[in-house]
């Protein structure tokens, strides 16, 4: 699955590529094997490198900037959060016909959590609050901005693009209410605070049913921390998102523009990965059909 093309302007990547960019760049690691894994991840394809290691290689320029992004963030981040992140251990550059710079990470040692198989969910609940809690409290003063620190208005044209293309798909009529609700949720007026921005199944690693690690800051920086709040449904069952909420500590305001962002970002994903991400589609779907469940129960 995971070396589908999902995007036009895509490379081609494979273990053989790995190899000798290893080889040419890091010596030291050359001879290791190399094996490429399944992923449900968009931006970069992954390669495992002996049994400590791992390769990360965007597939398409528009991920090029993530590889300096995380190079540059994760060693303020990392000591500062109560779980694993990645640990940047090599910076590639362009050779061998890969145009691109790319990193090599330590290997982070879990498995991505099932949505409906959870072994437990509200010990987990309370493991991703407490992330994003320490997540918050990084002073942010200097910190980068990420494409998702935008009020949801900024997202109005493309979530109804979106909605435009799945009709016959999703009830659009009940969607749209919901996304209109989400719009009339105040803005954020605090500081600017740190978020991962990208908090899904996919970034989210587990052990023994606890939450051992948090992989991809791409597009980790400061701005409206609702996003972060998206793991509420794009993973956490129903009867756990109040212990979540209740531990980030979300106002209203906030949690109506979490859901916001939780609706939006699966309205634009499910379209464009339908065909070639079947694991991202069918969270996009499953994150409608709860917020759907969820807005029946609130008129209720």
């Amino acid at each position: 699955m995971c070396a589908l093309k999902m995007h036009a302007d895509e490379v081609e990547i494979d273990a053989s590529l790995v190899r000798r960019l290893i080889a040419r760049q890091f010596p030291e690691w050359a001879g290791l094997p190399v094996e490429r894994l399944e992923s449900a991840g968009t931006e970069n394809a992954m390669f495992r490198l002996g049994g400590d290691l791992v390769v990360r290689l965007p597939r398409h320029p528009g991920a090029v900037g993530s590889i300096e992004h995380e190079q540059r963030w994760l060693s303020l981040l990392g000591p500062r959060l109560p779980v694993a992140v990645p640990e940047p251990l090599g910076r590639g550059g362009a050779d061998d016909g890969f145009p691109w710079p790319w990193s090599v990470y330590g290997w982070l040692d879990g498995r991505n959590p099932a949505v409906d198989a959870l072994e437990a969910p509200g010990t987990l609940a309370g493991e991703l609050a407490g992330f994003v809690r320490a997540l918050r409290r990084v002073e942010a003063a200097n910190g980068p901005s990420h494409y998702r620190a935008v009020p949801l208005s900024a997202r109005d044209t493309a979530t109804r693009a979106a909605l435009a293309r799945l009709g016959g798909t999703v009830d659009t009529e009940a969607v749209t209410a919901l996304w209109e609700d989400a719009l009339r949720a105040p803005e954020h007026t605090g500081p600017p605070v740190w978020a991962h921005a990208d908090l899904s199944p996919g970034n989210v690693l587990v052990a023994e049913g606890r939450l051992s690690a948090v992989i991809d800051f791409g597009c980790t920086g400061v701005g409206d921390p609702a996003v972060d709040l998206i793991v509420a449904w794009n993973l956490l069952p129903a009867g756990v998102r109040d212990i979540f909420r209740e531990a980030v500590g979300a106002d209203d305001a906030e949690w109506a523009r979490g859901r916001g962002w939780a609706l939006s970002i699966s309205l634009i994903q499910l379209p464009y990965y339908r065909d070639t991400n079947p694991v991202l589609a069918a969270n996009s779907r499953h994150v409608i059909r709860e917020l759907l469940a969820e807005h029946g129960d609130r008129r209720a």
